[in-house]
Order: structure tokens, then sequence, then C-alpha cells
């Protein structure tokens, strides 16, 4: 993925962060030699890190016990999927919410993309098999939940180099061929659980406790954009705004392609009174790679707050067609109809958002109770108005394997 050719202000150049891959011995697959010197080179008590892919010794034998020791690597993993995933085995079962360790899968028989990687890692390595975690960048998703946008993307297992790389994901049936994977590091992926355990208490409300997850992740892999978006979701949320604008500011320095973090920032500077600066920002957001519906509804929101009907609705139309199962697009055309003049026409935009079903949002409530006090008119382009929308408080977290 290309960066972008400039910044807005106050944001540095990427890879500023990359503070610690020298310090930690890793491997070519990205396995810590010594996981607990590498903790402690970043402050972190070895005691106190929740190793997600670390096993019992019930766990080790169970896995010895299910492949032929004299079997070639891939056959082996292949028969540890298998024993996994299959009826006749642990038969383990997809629960996109449950990032777990490795420990409390072989436990539950759930787990998540994230958290099936950490006990199939864990094992392989059990089973002699230097297996490694991998990020899928072909794959994300967007669903908005309350004031959060959960922003997911896929993590899976992998064996041998590059020349001959083979994944192994949730399913006996053949993985499929993803054109943008990386390898990660251990460190990355233990962060990587962290920051999925501090979102989910986000999506609780817990905020003190989803600040102490998320401080540990971003200490594990400063380098991780999505745990340092989230921790400034709860430092948000908590009210350290200054906090919440460096831990933004420090994903784009990270990845400036980043762009939940152009959007978090871009509230938080709207919360403060600097459109411009948030107007500055969230131009980077409008790009064809952007695939999150939401943050066309800001920038639309944003372009009706200073009087620009016709960029507004085109960032409407685009959330419409990234989101046409969700009603909150629809309702946003629903009320552009309405302060434009056409009640008649936001009605329709309202049958259409009841119509995708689910949960109302503000939005869609906003537009019925709006129209049940306005005259069904017409409109005429002499009649339209710069409509106001309020601000948006809407806030994204970036777990990167809730899928």
């Amino acid at each position: 993925m290309k960066a972008l050719g400039t910044l807005p202000r106050g944001i540095a150049a990427a890879g500023a962060l990359a503070l610690f891959t020298s310090c930690a011995a890793i491997d070519s697959t990205g396995r810590v030699r010594d996981l607990d010197a590498a903790l402690r080179a970043r402050a972190l008590n070895p005691a106190a890190v929740v190793v997600p892919f670390a096993v019992s010794d019930s766990m080790r034998v169970w896995a010895r016990a299910q492949v032929n020791a004299d079997a070639p690597p891939k056959e082996k993993l292949r028969q540890l999927l298998s024993a996994l995933l299959a009826k006749e085995g642990m038969n383990l079962e997809y629960q996109s919410d449950n990032t777990a360790t490795a420990e409390e899968v072989f436990a539950s028989g759930r787990a998540n993309c994230l958290s099936f990687t950490n006990i199939f890692v864990g094992l392989a390595r059990e089973i002699d098999v230097p297996a490694y975690f991998v990020e899928v960048k072909d794959l994300q998703g967007f669903t908005k939940e309350g004031d959060l946008i959960i922003v997911s993307g896929h993590v899976t297992a992998g064996y041998g180099d590059k020349s001959d790389q083979t994944l192994l994901d949730f399913t006996l049936g053949q993985a499929k061929a993803y054109r943008q994977v990386r390898t990660i590091s251990d460190l990355t992926a233990i962060s990587m659980f962290y920051s999925n355990r501090g979102a989910r208490l986000l999506r609780d409300g817990d905020n003190p406790s989803a600040e102490r997850w998320l401080a540990t992740a971003v200490a594990l892999d400063a380098g991780l954009p999505g745990a340092w978006v989230n921790y400034g979701v709860a430092l948000r949320r908590l009210g350290k705004m200054d906090a919440a604008q460096t831990a933004y500011r420090k994903a784009l320095e990270v990845d400036p392609n980043a762009l939940s973090a152009y959007q978090n920032l871009a509230a938080l500077l709207r919360m403060e009174g600097k459109e411009s600066e948030a107007m500055d920002l969230l131009a980077f957001v409008d790009r064809r790679d952007n695939k999150n519906p939401w943050s066309y509804l800001d920038l639309g929101d944003l372009n009706l707050r200073h009087g620009r009907v016709v960029e507004a609705e085109r960032f409407y139309q685009r959330a419409m067609r990234l989101a046409n199962d969700d009603p909150e697009p629809y309702s946003a055309m629903g009320l552009l109809s309405l302060q434009s003049g056409d009640s008649t026409g936001a009605r329709k935009w309202l049958r259409k958002a009841e119509h995708q079903g689910g949960p109302k949002g503000t939005r869609t409530e906003q537009l019925a109770q709006r129209l049940n006090a306005a005259p069904a008119t017409p409109v005429r382009s002499a009649q339209r108005r710069q409509p106001s929308i309020p601000p948006s408080q809407t806030s994204f977290a970036s777990p990167p394997s809730l899928n």
C-alpha cells in the first residue's frame, strides 16, 4: 500500500515509532527467541503479560496424540487442523467476538480467527512445526455498534518461507488465495490480542479497564496503528483529550494510511471547535480504497454544516453503496431531502431506511420525528436550503481480527 504524498499539519513522517524490532531476537518467522527479555525491554513484567498462544501440559499431550510424529511438517499441520476442526475431533465453533487464549479455546471449543491462530500456532510448535502468525490485508469489514465502528481484519497461521508458504485458515477446505499477507511477530500477535480485548471492553463500556489493556497493547508493539487508535478511543472516553490526540497522531506516524486514525482525530478536533483542521484531515479519507461507509457519512455531515449540499449528497451516496443494508445512509439522505425542503422525498428515504430492519440508529429516529411535524412538500430547486446536522460523536475501534 502506498503512503500518502503529503500529511496534514502536525503529523510526523511514517516510521518514527519503529522502536523495538532490533531489541528482540526474532527469527524469520517472527518467533521471539527470548520472550521474557523482549517484554522486559518494553518495561513490562513478563509474569503479568498474558501470552495468548501459550499451551498447557494437557494440551501438549493432546496435540502429540493427534499427529504422526514421523510425518512431514505439512502433513502434521493437516492432521492438527483436522483434529481441531473436524466433527470427530474438537469441532471448534467460530464465534466472532471470542478473542481468547489458546487455553481458553481448548476449554470452550469456541474461537474467532485470532483465537484460532493462537491455539494453532501454539500447538504446532509443540509438535515441532514452526508455524507463525500471518495478517491478511485482503479482508476488512465494518459494523456499527452504538458510538463505535468496529473495523475488522483477519489473522491466520502460516508455515514455510515466501516461496512455498502454506496458510492454515479456520476451515477444513482450501484456504483462500489471499493477495496481501504479511508475517507478524509473536509480539505483534500478543499486542493484537490485547488490542482486541481492549476493544471488547470499550464495547462493554468498561473504559478504565480498556485503557489498561490498550496501554499494554501499544507497549508490546508501538508499530501497530490499530492499537493506538483503540487506545485513543479509550482515552477520549475518559476525557483525556490531549492524550487521545497524541495516540491518534502516533497511529498516523506509524501508518499514514490509517483511515480510522484520521477520522478519530478529526472527530476530536471538531469537538474542540477546530473545524478547518478537521476538514483537512477528513479530505484524506475520501479515497477509492476506503471501504468504511461511516467515514463517508461523517464527511457528508461536515460538508452539510459548511453548506456544501452537493458534496454532502455525493458522500452519502458513497456510504449507501458501501452499506446498502444499513439504515443510516438512507436516513442521512432523508435528512438532506427534508432540510432541503422535500418532505415527500424524505419520507421515501425513511421507508427505505426502515426496510433495512434491525435496530434503528439515532439518525433514523431523528428523521422520523422531524417528518411527523413536517407537511408533505415537493422540492423545487429554488427551495434548497443549507442544512445543519449535529456533529457525529462516532468513535472507531479497529481490532485487527474481529471478523
